[in-house]
């Protein structure tokens, strides 16, 4: 199964530090972001990759090149002149990814997750890891009822940023710019969307400000 990494987005809330960096690049402890992303997902058996790029794409190209040093195939999906936001920049990957489902993974997470437990089911469309609720984000998400991704008045779950997807998800829509919650949601109304909750290590590493927190947790000596 190949998996794609969500890393197109400018990171404006790192500040001045993306002026010059890009987010996935930003260093978390030896390694950066998305060579953290990486190399879990070489961990679960996930050697083909597709990295979407748009802000400082360059950079993040010529950092990780073919993925060779990891051990892993990489290739990029390249939005221009800006970034598709989360559903189209998975659409518009969708002529290198194929015909069969594939896995999601935010660059700007910190995680332990293991993705090779990740399963959809035939009948559904996509299949969602979930976290309890974080600090940032009370309000949530969605909830879990039986393994069912649903909506309540009272979300208890956040999208993990880690997924199963079928290309067959984005079939009504056309590539332009928008967000994989209009699409998640479309598709939970109608009861095609499973989820797990995984109880172990995960962090939003979207600012400089979680990051402090995940280097203090895991990486202080």
């Amino acid at each position: 199964m190949k998996a794609i990494i969500l890393a197109a987005g400018e990171g404006k809330r790192f500040g001045d530090i993306t002026k010059t960096i890009p987010k996935p690049l930003i260093k978390l402890d030896e390694l950066s972001l998305i060579e953290h992303n990486i190399l879990l997902l070489r961990k679960f058996g996930f050697n083909d990759l597709v990295i979407n790029v748009s802000y400082l794409s360059n950079l993040i190209i010529e950092f990780l090149g073919s993925g060779s040093r990891y051990n892993v195939n990489i290739n990029y999906s390249v939005e221009k002149p800006g970034p598709l936001e989360t559903g189209g920049g998975i659409q518009n990957a969708l002529k290198i990814l194929g015909n069969e489902p594939f896995l999601v993974i935010n660059s700007d997470i910190y995680t332990d997750c293991k993705l090779s437990d990740i399963k959809v089911n035939n009948n559904d469309l996509a299949a969602l890891v979930m976290v309890k609720n974080p600090p940032h984000n009370t309000n949530g998400d969605f909830s879990l009822d039986n393994k069912r991704i649903t909506l309540s008045n009272k979300n208890t779950m956040t999208y993990s940023g880690i997924g199963i997807y079928k290309p067959e998800i984005f079939s009504k829509y056309k590539i332009k710019k928008y967000k994989l919650i209009d699409v998640l949601l479309e598709h939970i109304k109608n009861n095609k969307i499973s989820g797990d909750e995984h109880k172990g290590i995960w962090y939003d590493v979207g600012d400089i400000k979680k990051l402090e927190n995940v280097k203090r947790l895991f990486f202080n000596n």
